[in-house]
């Protein structure tokens, strides 16, 4: 096998958590269709833990859980550690805060539920969300196609100081309006303070309101015209039957009068 060093080394690296001599042994198998011992693959791994206990890495081989996984040396630890928390702490986007409570309050939901009540395409956001597992898959609604449903995660209620989802703040005028069935109506504006806590306002669209008032009073408009053009015809028309009942009337006195 070519360079067999570097593939087992590419897959313990490449595993999540510790990988054991038995696994390493049958995934080179299934690889090459040639079978390694195990005692073989133990030299390869042991000279690669020599390799990384050199200065120029910040990465070393560990044996733990009776597999072998790739770990920061501990003179790394305190600076990783902060870049880690650093990063906790970031601040959600305002796209990913109406996504994240629109799932809180509406759990479980599906994507297209979501987009409804946002109005724009949630694919990236819900996965932002996941990948910092403040959301998760919860299930699959009973729907055709059967779409997967959404949650908060145990993550969300730490990283907001909240032990169930009771807790959060009661938004009846979201209620109300959910339950009339037009969830394109709703506006929803999250902020997110430096404490975690945050604030949601959720109203109605009055932009919504004011486009379908301007399309009555436009339509209003418009039947109001004609009716008044119908009301002009048939008064036209009756003073025409008018005059020609005269026309018609004169000439029979005339004709009478000859005879």
């Amino acid at each position: 096998m070519n360079d067999l060093s570097k593939i087992i080394e590419a897959m313990i690296f490449s595993s999540e958590s510790p990988i054991s001599l038995v696994e390493l042994q049958t995934v080179l198998f299934t690889y090459s269709g040639e079978e390694i011992s195990i005692d073989a693959i133990q030299e390869y791994v042991n000279a690669l833990e020599l390799k990384y206990e050199d200065d120029i890495y910040i990465f070393e081989i560990v044996k733990s859980g009776g597999g072998y996984q790739f770990l920061s040396k501990p003179a790394f630890h305190k600076p990783i550690s902060a870049l880690l928390q650093q990063r906790a702490k970031r601040k959600l986007s305002t796209a990913a805060l109406e996504c994240l409570s629109i799932i809180a309050y509406s759990q479980p939901v599906t994507k297209n539920d979501i987009e409804q009540i946002r109005g724009v395409n949630c694919d990236y956001t819900i996965q932002k969300l996941m990948e910092r597992d403040l959301v998760k898959i919860t299930g699959r609604a009973e729907q055709p196609g059967k779409p997967l449903l959404y949650g908060t995660s145990q993550y969300f209620m730490d990283y907001f100081g909240i032990n169930s989802i009771e807790e959060l703040p009661k938004l009846k005028e979201f209620e109300k309006d959910m339950a009339i069935g037009d969830p394109g109506d709703i506006m929803v504006n999250v902020e997110e303070h430096e404490d975690h806590t945050f604030t949601i306002k959720v109203k109605k669209d009055e932009r919504r309101d004011d486009a379908q008032n301007e399309y009555n009073e436009k339509n209003n408009e418009e039947t109001n015209t004609q009716e008044t053009n119908i009301g002009e015809d048939n008064s036209g028309e009756d003073n025409s039957e008018e005059n020609n009942t005269g026309e018609d009337n004169s000439e029979g006195s005339a004709s009478k009068e000859q005879a």
